[in-house]
């Protein structure tokens, strides 16, 4: 284990504080602009849904390229922070422009919609978060600093998040509600975005290559540290033949299909199945005010464990149990104990939450001890990937499902089979995702794979 500290309180703080500029786009994009085009456009929500996936498949391609990428550079910036800053002029451009949509034909609407919803992105954001995620790798090589700076940046989304989910739809209003009002709260989270995220980025430096200790363990064999040289389809091939990134990938997927479905359907369960949208802005909080609690304690569990694997996997699984017991009050439609145990079940569920960019790191530390190659933004390409892929198709779903359960944005009411699909789409699929996570988790060794590669080589003893 690497025991030199890199960092200093208030660089863990100012990187920490990108999730915050990161969250004031996906945050509004995921959350409401589904009910934006919707209700204040008018558009279908099952045509929406379906470009919203077409989309998806151009960002399922650019995160690998821009992970690529980020490893090949060489600036005075480093090789992430440039994207990192230079990408977010591109995010807030393309988040003011997709909520300014203009009145005009309706083929011309969703043509609209798909280039602006497109670069934001497949291209802007995730540039910005490849190199975001990456950066944790590249500024500390300390593997409990890195946990830290995990817990650190999820705490800035969490209240990032609660606080839109109170104050989104009120500030809609407060400025004059429709069109008008949505344009000027995506200008607002446009700017905070830019300006936090410059901060983030200018505050922290990236460590030479040569400090790393995973060029240490790959170099015992070759004596020296190999440069990433490899083609774009040579790096694909290698990220596939690495179980543990496939695993990565497929638990980030799984994970962002689940919060997408919850977050996009949010709005729809407390309108129509509670009866009162304002109650968004408690469930918000009571779905992330947790993970905080759970992420101040993450970096002392994963400490006395040694294994982030064995904090992540018990807590989901008691987060499944607990899923039952919120089902049954989501049934009797008890808010105040659906409440509680969404508080409960997410405190166990939130450390998987500040461990997810150092279990990336590991796996990046896997791939270098075993093919003697780095690319850690490559391998932090799944981070972006898996949130917009995941995403994606989570709010992608929303969108279908509405449409399938006959629901109609401009209608007074809906029909009880509308209400039925929002009442599963926010209660029943989160528990069938908790459980497919779990599995994951369970099978997520690489902590202990990497141990066992630097016995067996006589590395750190």
């Amino acid at each position: 284990m690497n025991d030199k500290k890199y960092l200093k309180w208030y660089q863990k703080i100012a990187y920490g504080s990108g999730d915050l500029a990161s969250n004031c786009s996906y945050g509004l994009v995921s959350s409401f602009l589904l009910l934006y085009l919707s209700d204040t456009m008018g558009m279908n929500t099952g045509i929406i849904g379906t470009l919203m996936l077409l989309s998806k498949v151009l960002d399922g391609v650019t995160d690998v390229f821009f992970g690529n990428m980020i490893d090949k550079t060489k600036s005075r910036l480093g090789k992430a922070r440039p994207w990192m800053l230079y990408a977010q002029i591109g995010v807030s451009l393309c988040l003011l422009l997709l909520f300014s949509m203009p009145r005009m034909g309706e083929t011309a609407q969703y043509a609209y919609f798909f280039v602006f919803y497109t670069c934001l992105n497949a291209i802007f954001y995730t540039a910005n978060g490849v190199a975001y995620a990456t950066l944790s790798a590249l500024i500390t090589k300390n593997s409990q600093e890195r946990v830290q700076l995990g817990s650190i940046r999820f705490m800035f989304a969490v209240v990032t998040n609660i606080v839109m989910g109170f104050s989104v739809t009120g500030a809609v209003e407060s400025f004059g509600g429709g069109a008008k009002g949505w344009r000027m709260v995506a200008l607002i989270c446009a700017i905070i975005g830019l300006v936090v995220n410059t901060i983030s980025c200018l505050a922290v430096k990236e460590v030479p290559d040569e400090d790393m200790p995973e060029a240490e363990a790959a170099s015992a064999e070759t004596g020296q540290v190999q440069e990433n040289k490899l083609s774009f389809w040579q790096t694909i091939k290698l990220l596939l033949s690495n179980k543990y990134y496939v695993m990565i990938v497929v638990l980030y997927i799984v994970y962002y299909i689940m919060s997408n479905l919850t977050t996009g359907s949010g709005i729809y369960f407390t309108t129509y199945v509670l009866g009162d949208g304002s109650l968004l802005g408690m469930f918000s909080m009571m779905k992330m005010f947790p993970v905080i609690i759970a992420l101040i304690f993450t970096p002392l569990l994963v400490k006395k464990t040694g294994s982030m694997q064995k904090v992540n996997f018990w807590g989901y699984v008691v987060n499944c149990i607990l899923s039952i017991f919120f089902f049954y009050f989501a049934m009797q439609r008890n808010v105040t104990l659906m409440l509680v145990f969404m508080f409960v079940k997410g405190i166990f569920a939130g450390t998987l939450t500040g461990t997810l960019n150092a279990l990336i790191a590991e796996i990046s530390g896997y791939t270098y001890r075993t093919k003697k190659v780095h690319m850690d933004g490559t391998m932090f390409s799944c981070s972006s990937l898996g949130v917009k892929v995941g995403g994606g198709i989570g709010t992608a779903a929303v969108g279908w499902l509405l449409d399938l359960g006959g629901y109609v944005g401009t209608a007074a009411t809906q029909t009880e089979g509308a209400i039925n699909t929002i009442f599963h789409m926010y209660v029943t699929l989160p528990i069938i995702f908790g459980i497919i996570i779990t599995i994951i988790l369970g099978m997520l060794n690489v902590e202990k794979a990497n141990k066992e590669w630097d016995k067996q080589h006589n590395i750190g003893a």
